[in-house]
């Protein structure tokens, strides 16, 4: 069970949605869709009747050849949103970021998870941030190179350093959530293998979340746009929850917890 806040997840029970609000510019699907709070809004309403568990709120693009943004833009960005959502939904609000600052002012404005693409290692004190405001914390996995030895090996040693980062900070373990991060310092080919193989993430025993909407490998496999690839992230959401997957982080909520939906039922059923 995790404790986010007011609000209890029971990961274990059943696949957990998690919808993609991005409120930036330049983000690969849907930049510049939601930078109006009024839009902002009525679009994670949606997902919340689209059968979304939680909402996670961006600030700063992450697709390749991005725009870094400053503390104080990111938070100009998302705080009116996080705060609106607050008294909007009935459902958990994730911030992505990895500011320690940015993750700070957002739970306080109404946040209660934080989504970090840096695993608590592009600013350490993320991981005190979590542990002081007692709220969950998602580890996803990321380098700064591509140069692996042994892939899955590699994987997991890296996502350990930010365990225990966190772990160190304070962070408990029923507040620590691991992401594989797909599309992030990993080919195409490492993309499939690592959601393959995603239950090699198991050994750590904390739930695991997939983050593999839309994402470029997709577009490779299928030679479509982005905005065309929710059948291939369907696609994703089942092998995923074969393979482990607890939480998955979507564009399109309607579809995937569609196929969530079955996916849980026959890979779950019993006679």
């Amino acid at each position: 069970m995790i404790q986010a806040k007011n609000f209890q997840l029971d990961l274990y029970k059943r696949t957990h949605i998690m919808g993609i609000l991005n409120v930036t510019p330049d983000s690969f699907s849907d930049g510049g869709r939601y930078t109006d709070i009024e839009k902002a809004v009525a679009a994670a309403q949606k997902m919340e009747e689209d059968g979304a568990d939680i909402i996670d709120v961006g600030g700063e693009s992450t697709r390749p050849g991005h725009t870094p943004v400053s503390v104080k833009e990111e938070l100009k960005r998302i705080l009116p949103v996080i705060e609106a959502l607050k008294d909007a939904l009935q459902i958990p609000i994730s911030v992505d970021t990895f500011k320690a600052a940015v993750a700070e002012q957002a739970v306080k404005a109404g946040a209660s998870i934080i989504n970090d693409i840096w695993g608590a290692k592009k600013d350490p004190k993320i991981a005190e941030v979590a542990a002081q405001y007692q709220v969950p914390i998602i580890l996803m996995h990321n380098r700064t190179d591509m140069d692996y030895g042994d892939f899955i090996t590699d994987v997991k040693a890296d996502l350990q350093e930010s365990i225990s980062i966190a772990k160190e900070a304070g962070v408990k373990d029923n507040q620590i959530i691991i992401d594989p991060g797909i599309g992030f310092a990993k080919t195409m080919e490492q993309n499939q293998y690592m959601i393959k193989e995603l239950q090699e993430l198991k050994i750590f025993g904390y739930p695991l979340l997939l983050a593999a909407s839309r994402k470029r490998f997709i577009g490779d496999i299928l030679d479509v746009p982005a905005d065309q690839r929710d059948v291939g992230t369907a696609a994703t959401t089942v092998v995923g929850i074969t393979k482990g997957a607890h939480i998955v982080r979507v564009h399109n909520v309607k579809a995937n917890w569609e196929a969530a939906k079955v996916a849980d039922a026959i890979y779950h059923s019993k006679l």
